[in-house]
C-alpha cells in the first residue's frame, strides 16, 4: 500500500470516511491486509479553519477489516465492501 493511496476508514461511531495513507505497517505480499495510519477530513463543520476544513489524524495503526471483530476503527479498499453496521451499536 503506497503513502498517499485512497482507502476508505470506518471510525468508532460507524462512520465511513474517504481517507489517505500516511503510513503502513507489516504489509506485505503475503498479508496485504495490514495496519495503516490514515487522515481524513473532519465531517464537523464547526472545525474549520482558513485552510479549510481540518483534518483529523487520530487514525493510527487502523486494522483492515478482514482483522477487526468491532463495528468500527478499521480501514478497507475502494474495491471492497465495508461491513453492515449494526443499529443496535450506534450511539
Amino acid at each position: 500500500m503506497d503513502i498517499g493511496s485512497h482507502v476508505f476508514y470506518v471510525d468508532e461511531r460507524g462512520i465511513q470516511h474517504h481517507a489517505l495513507v500516511t503510513a503502513n505497517w507489516n504489509i506485505t505480499e503475503a498479508d496485504p491486509n495490514g495496519s495503516l495510519n490514515l487522515v481524513y477530513v473532519s465531517d464537523n463543520e464547526a472545525e474549520t479553519d482558513q485552510y479549510g476544513r481540518q483534518i483529523k489524524r487520530e487514525a493510527t495503526s487502523v486494522v483492515h477489516e478482514t482483522k477487526q471483530s468491532a463495528h468500527g476503527r478499521y480501514w478497507f479498499r475502494e474495491n471492497e465492501q465495508g461491513k453492515a453496521f449494526s443499529e443496535a451499536f450506534k450511539s
